[in-house]
């Protein structure tokens, strides 16, 4: 009898002590799922202050070349440009990095997709409209929805095979190229429809000193 109330004791011990581990596991584990949360809310922040940087910076270089500063006064474009330049140091003081977890192969064909984007950004100065048709076809392979030309079947290969983080930066990266190029033909247009209509006017001007 006194050998049963030992080993019923002793059992509701171990019973006490398992059941108070137990509870204090599932706190712990309850804690680390809530900061698990907030690990990913803070990476999550950190990439879109990224993506605002990029932006800003973005503007910034857009307003400094655009025709709007090309037909004010040399005065006033300088003491602009001295703002912009400011606010692009200012923009650039801001660091932040949130690195991707990658596996090796994750790792191979992000470096293959870069060097593809760098290869086609180089050929800019040689041939731009092709640059851009090439660009478009790599855009479209990181596109959700139906392109409306054609696909880079083998870049779209290789953009599977990255990070998801990175697929979202190499779609970004694409999107701003393109916004570039978008910019750059506006100004040129723009340019080139001030001279014509400058050459215009002179044409008129001379026309009527002989009418």
């Amino acid at each position: 009898m006194a050998q049963a109330k030992i080993n019923a004791k002793a059992n509701e011990g171990r019973f006490c002590r398992s059941s108070s581990m137990a509870d204090r596991s599932s706190r712990l584990l309850e804690s680390l799922d809530q900061l698990e949360l907030r690990v990913e809310a803070l990476r999550e922040a950190a990439s879109a202050v990224e993506q605002e940087k990029e932006i800003l910076l973005e503007m910034i270089h857009s307003i400094q070349n655009s025709q709007d500063m090309r037909q004010i006064s040399d005065g006033e474009r300088e003491e602009l440009n001295l703002t912009a330049n400011r606010l692009m140091g200012r923009t650039l003081t801001v660091e932040v990095s949130v690195e991707t977890i990658r596996n090796p192969q994750q790792q191979e064909s992000l470096k293959h997709a870069t060097r593809i984007i760098d290869e086609v950004v180089n050929k800019f100065l040689d041939d731009l409209e092709n640059a851009k048709s090439h660009l478009m076809s790599l855009y479209s392979a990181c596109s959700s929805e139906v392109p409306p030309g054609p696909i880079d079947q083998k870049f779209q290969s290789i953009v599977i095979g990255c990070a998801l983080e990175d697929q979202k930066k190499i779609k970004r990266r694409l999107e701003t190229l393109l916004r570039n190029i978008e910019n750059s033909d506006k100004a040129i247009k723009l340019l080139e429809h001030s001279k014509g209509a400058g050459s215009k006017t002179l044409q008129q001007n001379a026309e009527s000193r002989f009418n």
